[in-house]
């Protein structure tokens, strides 16, 4: 029986969306195949071992009491602070962990660094496609089309007028944090007023902010799995009542947002949008778990809006529905993601004996 640490919870602002993915994933788990020790990272970055029996989305959960300090050590010791009892050997990562600190090549890279397998993209790619400035040049220079964009850093000289950017990019704009997800700290924006409210909001959450043109068109997502072979699931479509897709909209107000799948596509821009997807994943090199989005303009033109290296589990996420109406039941995801995570880190051990 594989032993899985699921790890959720983290720094994030979107640590309430992690504690929804987990409780969903844990419950797709086969208990009969995996034992599950539960790991939550609480805002302040210790972790807890928590006991299996909670309900992981009580909104007490920081101050649960059957929960210990637990620390995580090479080879996959997981070991009680306290060591009031021997350490335990973990087989494998089921990370959980949306936005920074998790979705960015950080947690990655320490499972990486201690040897133990880990569900989902590698470091490198993980880091890639959460930063959007970086993710877009690099599909950019594979002559993969995305929104016209600029980059403002904090601190920078001058940031160009509200004028100047409507020029080049459009009147309507989306400002938004180039390090975050879940639509968090992203404004749409058409004047003066809100440019400059927009760009305040966006520097909250990062050094790093992006505007972007804004896409009039359809809102497309596919989901990737695996690498070799990559499997790709059928196409959905979101549409919202808001004025974009939000976070309130994708958390707070569901009754505003309708889900489609699978979405209602010409044959050949279906082909098109799921060939894409693929390319995308190979050019970020995010080939185990992905969720890619796309804007399909009103001339049936296909530009990549962004890639989800963690994407959400919960009831309203579309990753695990893509997958279901793809034929592949949640419990048959789980199976699938743990069995690629364990193969490609075995290829990594035998690329380092080589050496």
């Amino acid at each position: 029986m594989l032993h899985v640490a699921l790890i959720y919870g983290g720094q994030s602002t979107e640590h309430q969306v992690s504690l929804v993915s987990a409780q969903n994933i844990l419950n797709a788990l086969d208990h009969k195949r995996y034992q599950v020790t539960l790991i939550h990272i609480d805002q302040s970055g210790r972790w807890y071992q928590v006991a299996s029996g909670q309900d992981l989305t009580s909104a007490k959960i920081d101050e649960m009491s059957s929960r210990e300090p637990v620390t995580m050590s090479p080879d996959g010791l997981l070991t009680r602070e306290d060591r009031s009892q021997n350490p335990v050997k973990v087989d494998i990562v089921f990370p959980v962990l949306h936005g920074v600190n998790g979705e960015d090549g950080t947690i990655q890279g320490l499972l990486q660094l201690y040897g133990i397998p880990c569900v989902g993209a590698d470091m490198l790619s993980s880091a890639v496609c959460m930063d959007k400035d970086i993710s877009k040049r690099l599909l950019k220079e594979a002559g993969i089309q995305v929104p016209k964009f600029k980059v403002l850093y904090n601190g920078g000289r001058n940031f160009p007028s509200y004028d100047y950017v409507a020029h080049e990019l459009g009147e309507t704009l989306f400002v938004k944090p180039a390090n975050a997800g879940s639509s968090v700290g992203i404004s749409r924006v058409s004047s003066l007023m809100d440019y400059q409210t927009a760009l305040d909001m966006a520097f909250l959450y990062d050094e790093k902010v992006l505007i972007e043109q804004a896409i009039i068109g359809r809102e497309i997502e596919c989901a990737v799995l695996g690498r070799n072979p990559m499997r790709v699931s059928v196409c959905g479509e979101i549409t919202t009542s808001h004025s974009f897709y939000s976070y309130e909209a994708k958390y707070q107000d569901e009754s505003s947002t309708d889900l489609i799948i699978p979405a209602s596509l010409p044959d050949k821009i279906e082909r098109e949008i799921r060939q894409l997807a693929q390319d995308v994943c190979y050019v970020l090199g995010c080939r185990a778990m992905a969720r890619v989005d796309f804007f399909l303009d009103q001339n049936h033109q296909v530009l990549v809006n962004e890639v989800n290296t963690i994407p959400g589990f919960t009831p309203v996420s579309m990753y695990p529905l893509l997958w279901e109406h793809s034929g592949v039941s949640f419990s048959e995801l789980m199976d699938t993601l743990i069995l690629d995570a364990i193969s490609s880190h075995q290829k990594r051990l035998r690329l380092i004996r080589q050496h």
